[in-house]
């Protein structure tokens, strides 16, 4: 008998798919969050390792270019596009002081933190959240697994119940859009 690994992932992608309605309040609750920010002034930071750090370019570039209509920049960055303060912090500090250091030269009260991680024990993650969260500004987790430590530090944390880093983060990337889609509604920006 051949094995086929697309039919697997599919199967396995379909299962956890189905299992999503649960979280739809959730995801509502991030988007009303992040649209209350940006409509008073605030900005949207996002962060995360590896596939996550790429969910959070993906997901900035969302916001400042446009998801659904042409509309004005929202504003979004991604903590993990700066080459030159990664390394230099990385060198200088440690790996663990990545998002910390870049978040508390940019952010400002107001603003919001979005922290995806598959796991939900990224070191660097839970140190930006945990900095953040010292600083009253609102923190928002994209996590899988069972969450991790970052389930408890976020005010809100969305967990995505797989082990399976793939499914996560293809769940992840319907979430980031589907949040990016409720934002530009709330915001007039779409119909």
């Amino acid at each position: 008998m051949e094995f086929n690994v697309f039919s697997k992932n599919l199967k396995q992608h379909g299962e956890l798919l189905s299992n999503l309605s649960a979280i739809d309040v959730q995801v509502s609750n991030f988007s009303k969050r992040i649209a209350h920010a940006m409509k008073n002034g605030g900005h949207l930071f996002i962060c995360g390792n590896g596939g996550s750090a790429a969910d959070s370019q993906h997901m900035a570039s969302e916001f400042t270019g446009r998801f659904v209509n042409d509309r004005a920049p929202l504003p979004a960055i991604a903590l993990t596009t700066d080459s030159s303060a990664l390394t230099c912090i990385s060198n200088d500090y440690s790996y663990d002081a990545v998002f910390t250091r870049q978040f508390a030269a940019l952010a400002r009260e107001g603003d919001i933190l979005l922290a995806i991680s598959t796991s939900g024990n990224s070191k660097n993650v839970i140190n930006v959240v945990d900095y953040a969260n010292e600083k009253g500004i609102i923190t928002l987790g994209l996590l899988g697994g069972a969450g991790g430590s970052l389930a408890k530090a976020c005010k809100l944390s969305i967990v995505v119940p797989s082990i399976i880093t793939a499914r996560i983060q293809e769940m992840h990337l319907l979430i980031e859009h589907s949040i990016c889609e409720e934002v530009e509604y709330i915001l007039g920006y779409a119909e």
